[in-house]
């Protein structure tokens, strides 16, 4: 009846809510007892759930008053009194917060586990380092499945139709994409007939920029998803990546510039296609910062559609930029 009782409470939290995954039985113990005392209780024990790095203190009314790290326990003098060594301002979390709030606690404050409160300041629980690998499994499962503009319910031996249904909508959306960069090369035919050249460099300049882009795509994906990206910070980051953009940028324009003049033994080709990798891979720095912030306040997954716009971004900016000066200072 008991078990049924604990499972009962876990299960009245919402779904996703540290409530739902913490454990109800912990190891408790009054601040007013001696260290010698607590030694002896938990030699009767025998056991220590595992994941754990202290024991929680309470009152009589069961309000949680700090932990006794298990080094404080082991290197202090028996005769002290719990609270005297413990932690009283050890971190807790309510049981509503929700999961994904929880695992940025433990990534930040580097936990083994913490102590889940009731809105009464009362314990109700523990979670542990465990149960946040659990989550950030799931959340980077998640974030794959996004990227590919898959859904969570998306299988591996999932019917034929059902799978199919799923993934066309983002093939469509990747193919009217495509005719927006095909589009592009159109405004520039008769050029790339004058300069048969141009055709065999242009998928360098995009493909420089979607891979630069999605560097910086990722790691800000990840930092919005790990709370690390705020109003307070946004500034500081778009000019670092813009400064990381134009160094690499630069760098590889020379490379490129270099390998093209001696492939067609042109001087403005090599010239035209190292300023077009400068742009495109600031365009792709820039976009990589922009588009998931944007995203992630209009309410959409950036890990969802954040690839599919900044593709569009560098091969519309990589082909404007390299077939537009072309135009301009080879013909």
């Amino acid at each position: 009846l008991e078990v049924r009782e604990r499972v009962e409470e876990v299960l009245a939290y919402p779904e996703g809510t540290v409530g739902r995954i913490m454990h109800p039985e912990v190891a408790v113990i009054r601040p007013d007892v001696s260290l010698d005392v607590v030694l002896r209780y938990l030699r009767q024990r025998k056991s220590l759930r595992r994941q754990t790095d202290g024991l929680m203190v309470i009152d009589r009314d069961n309000n949680y008053l700090g932990k006794l790290s298990y080094t404080a326990l082991l290197t202090s003098d028996p005769a002290m009194t719990v609270s005297e060594v413990m932690l009283p301002e050890a971190d807790s979390v309510r049981a509503d917060t929700p999961e994904t709030d929880l695992a940025i606690l433990f990534e930040r404050r580097d936990l083994v586990s913490v102590a889940v409160l009731d809105d009464g300041d009362k314990l109700v629980g523990v979670v542990t380092a465990d149960d946040v690998l659990d989550i950030v499994r799931e959340q980077a499962d998640q974030q794959i499945l996004n990227m590919a503009g898959l859904e969570e319910e998306e299988d591996l031996f999932a019917p034929v139709l059902p799978s199919a249904k799923r993934r066309a909508v983002w093939l469509g959306i990747n193919l009217i994409t495509a005719f927006l960069a095909a589009w592009v090369i159109g405004l520039f035919e008769a050029t790339i007939d004058k300069i048969v050249a141009l055709a065999v460099l242009m998928p360098i300049v995009a493909s420089m920029g979607g891979i630069a882009g999605s560097q910086t795509l990722t790691l800000a994906i990840r930092g919005l998803a790990l709370g690390q990206i705020s109003s307070a910070n946004t500034r500081w980051l778009a000019f670092k990546e813009i400064g990381v953009g134009m160094l690499n940028g630069v760098f590889w324009a020379v490379v490129v510039g270099a390998i093209a003049f001696v492939w067609f033994g042109s001087v403005g080709i090599g010239l035209v296609i190292s300023a077009a990798m400068v742009l495109n891979l600031l365009a792709a720095a820039l976009s990589g910062v922009a588009i998931p912030l944007i995203l992630d306040r209009l309410g959409i997954d950036p890990a969802l559609s954040g690839a599919v716009v900044l593709t569009t971004v560098t091969d519309v900016v990589g082909f404007m930029s390299f077939l537009g000066l072309a135009t301009l200072f080879l013909l």
